[in-house]
């Protein structure tokens, strides 16, 4: 399987032409009689040997963790002396080992071998690894920084976890960044912007306690902000032949929960019993997620909300007597109406962006094949 962006890669370096690579989309974009663009396309796999290095990596990255943890532990003497600073600094070392280790296979199998599934896996590894390792560290000296600065009570230790909380996301953060620079990973923008929003958020609780009653909303003002940075990379590329394009689809998948959850968590749909008003409300936003998700030619937002339509249109044939039969018909319903939106997709989109304006409609990605000479 190749991607846009491979085939890009491949023009670029002269083992296609540019006609070839034309006649190659659009001979592509009539077989399927549908856009390239509509085709979301995205690296997961080159091959089965992707799974099987995959599995691979995996077991040596969990490994070399436990390794690292009983190193750790063995140096600061863990079976005599157990406490938390003993043990934050054998998870520290653990941490660690897995970062440097998911590091060094990337320079082959990500940068060398270009492998989607193995890289994605081995950038989750290296952003844990540090993650836990610098975590593991705050958690291991607090007592000793809660004695240092004299802050007794309640209130003054949690905002000293906040402060680590912070500095252990900001420094994930910008490890990811050096893992972007240097591997180009698609998804390392997403995992990076997901460490802010947990630095932001975390920082916010921390100093002001009473804005955890407001958790759903700074979430939700979260993936709009990141959902609009993911609009950013999709501009750049509206025709979806670059890495860039890659990049957002990651950014949408991390931006869809942020934005899905907190709205139908906030709206109380799994506090109780939902009625039939509330059944409503539920479907008519998800139509206002589908609209958008047709509008900027991105699935992600339906598939996070869809556990939320399936839960309403569940209470609603229940409600309406037919007891036994709700799942079924709920999924049957709901099922039908996602094959017709993506049997369809393609004319329905035409007509949700040409609603948006002629502006609107050339920022987003073309409607129609966009053929190439």
């Amino acid at each position: 399987m190749y991607s846009e962006s491979d085939l890009a890669g491949a023009v670029e370096a002269g083992a296609i032409s540019q006609d070839a690579a034309a006649a190659l989309r659009n001979h592509v974009a009539a077989s399927r009689s549908t856009p390239t663009v509509d085709e979301e396309s995205f690296r997961l796999l080159t091959g089965f040997n992707d799974v099987f290095v995959g599995i691979a990596a995996m077991l040596i990255l969990v490994a070399v963790g436990w390794i690292g943890f009983y190193i750790g532990a063995k140096i600061m003497d863990l079976d005599t002396t157990e406490g938390p600073r003993q043990v934050g600094v054998a998870v520290a070392f653990g941490g660690f080992a897995v970062a440097i280790t998911s590091w060094l296979l990337a320079e082959y199998f990500t940068r060398q071998r270009r492998m989607a599934l193995p890289s994605i896996l081995l950038l989750l590894g290296f952003a844990g690894g540090i993650f836990a390792g610098f975590g593991a560290i705050w958690v291991a000296n607090a007592p000793w920084l809660s004695e240092q600065f004299g802050l007794t009570t309640e209130l003054q230790q949690r905002q000293l976890a906040g402060v680590m909380g912070v500095v252990t996301g900001i420094l994930t953060a910008g490890a990811t960044w050096l893992h972007w620079r240097r591997f180009m990973v698609p998804i390392t923008v997403a995992v990076g912007a997901i460490a802010l929003v947990a630095v932001g958020v975390g920082a916010i609780t921390a100093f002001v306690p009473a804005s955890q009653d407001s958790l759903n909303l700074m979430l939700l003002i979260a993936g709009v902000l990141v959902f609009v940075f993911a609009m950013r990379w999709d501009i750049s590329d509206r025709e979806r032949r670059t890495r860039r394009s890659d990049v957002a689809f990651w950014l949408h998948l991390a931006a869809a929960p942020l934005i899905a959850h907190p709205v139908f968590h906030m709206l109380g749909v799994f506090d109780g019993d939902i009625g039939a008003p509330m059944a409503g409300v539920v479907l008519a936003l998800y139509v206002v997620f589908a609209a958008v998700a047709l509008a900027v030619d991105r699935r992600a937002l339906l598939v996070s909300s869809l556990v939320y339509v399936l839960w309403a249109m569940f209470a609603l044939f229940e409600q309406s007597g037919a007891v036994e039969l709700a799942a079924a018909l709920t999924a049957l319903v709901i099922g039908s109406a996602l094959l017709t939106l993506s049997a369809f997709w393609q004319p329905m989109r035409r007509h949700v962006v040409g609603l948006l304006g002629k502006d609107l409609e050339g920022r987003l990605p073309p409607t129609q094949q966009l053929a190439v000479a």
